[in-house]
């Protein structure tokens, strides 16, 4: 590819900004992503399992942000760019759908597809990007995930607690590699000029795969509607979890939710926000996950005993959300409102109390709590105060 056509790739300032439909495409394959883990978790519901959950979480989650990172920086109407959307697209389904055997069974399967869409990734775009910025961020991107390989491919070639051990080091060396420019001998860091962002681009690709994550807590609620046989009980809880996924989108949504985009456009470091907004989003999408596994575990035992794994997903995951949420808004205005922390505290405040009670009125409570915040949100109006991001 020459220099000329090697430009072309990259998106330039007046190209339009918007998340594409071949991003939208791409995006539904992680419908079954979130899915598959929130059903692996509620079959596996302790602290091996958690654990086990948010390192494939983190792994999806990677390889998510990744591609919304390469195309803000290139432009998703090329046929290259395209055919490694696609194409990442494909090993994200073989990931997915290898999550429920992946610590046992498809663990190669798993670890495999990760490493070749990381670096074919990277591949592509040194070969194609010669003279480029991103060509320079492809090689140092080649490097750390040469280096995360051998912990993903040596766990999946051992069992139990070592593949565990071992895949959590990758996600960790991945999301570090990532968060400090991927440091590289001979070639140092992605400098942050090398890096510049498009905020409108990023902040819609954010709000999209947080309404994937509402799409998995409403999938997972019919199917366990479903599969109860719509009994009076079950119809309750369902009422009760699809009003607990109003009030996530509606928590979300207030304000820093619609100005994310221009929080990023007036930052005086918009990759470093940029970056809190994701781990942010990851933080809410991981306490929707688990909100979804606690809808499915009430649906499908409304009026029994409330074992304390499920209080622990039922409340903890409204409170992991909101402690996303709140990160979130810190990061879009700098401060936080007072009604996120206390929603947190009235969630734990409320735990001990909930062991007497069957799993359909502890999830009340949870969305009671909702129901407050969203209220306080509601109270505030829609004020016009400007993103102001800490510097």
């Amino acid at each position: 590819m020459t220099r000329g056509n090697a430009a072309e790739l990259v998106r330039k300032a007046g190209d339009p900004q918007r998340a594409t439909f071949l991003e939208l495409f791409f995006d539904l394959v992680f419908v079954l992503a979130l899915t598959q883990l929130s059903r692996d978790l509620a079959a596996d519901l302790g602290w091996t399992g958690a654990f086990r959950a948010l390192v494939l979480l983190g792994a999806m989650w990677w390889v998510w942000s990744s591609t919304a990172w390469l195309t803000d920086r290139t432009d998703p109407q090329r046929p290259l760019i395209q055919a490694l959307v696609i194409a990442t697209m494909v090993g994200s389904l073989v990931m997915a759908a290898a999550v429920p055997e992946a610590y046992g069974d498809t663990g190669l399967i798993f670890a495999g597809a990760y490493v070749v869409i990381q670096l074919g990734r990277g591949l592509a775009l040194v070969a194609f990007l010669h003279g480029r910025k991103l060509q320079r961020i492809g090689m140092r991107g080649l490097f750390w995930y040469g280096l995360s390989a051998l912990p993903w491919i040596a766990g999946a070639l051992v069992p139990g607690t070592a593949r565990s051990a071992l895949w959590a080091v990758a996600v960790v060396l991945d999301h570090t590699a990532g968060r400090i420019g991927f440091p590289t001998p001979g070639a140092g860091r992605s400098p942050s000029q090398d890096l510049v962002i498009s905020g409108e681009h990023l902040a819609e690709r954010h709000q999209q795969f947080f309404i994937i994550a509402l799409g998995d807590m409403i999938l997972v609620t019919g199917l366990a509607l479903g599969d109860g046989g719509f009994t009076p009980d079950g119809v309750a809880a369902f009422a009760v979890s699809i009003a607990t996924t109003v009030l996530l989108w509606r928590i979300y949504i207030y304000r820093a939710g619609q100005v994310l985009a221009e929080a990023i456009a007036v930052s005086a470091d918009p990759v470093r926000l940029a970056g809190s907004a994701s781990y942010a989003h990851l933080t809410m999408v991981a306490g929707v996950v688990a909100t979804a596994v606690g809808a499915e575990l009430v649906i499908a035992n409304p009026l029994g005993h409330t074992p304390p794994a499920w209080i622990a997903v039922i409340l903890g995951g409204p409170a992991l959300y909101l402690a996303g949420r709140a990160r979130f808004e810190h990061a879009v205005f700098g401060r936080v409102s007072w009604s996120r922390p206390v929603g947190i505290l009235a969630l734990a405040a409320l735990a001990p109390a909930m062991f007497l009670l069957p799993p359909v009125v502890v999830a009340a409570a949870a969305a009671l709590v909702l129901i407050g915040i969203a209220g306080a949100d509601a109270a505030r109006g829609n004020p016009s105060e400007p993103p102001s991001p800490p510097r």
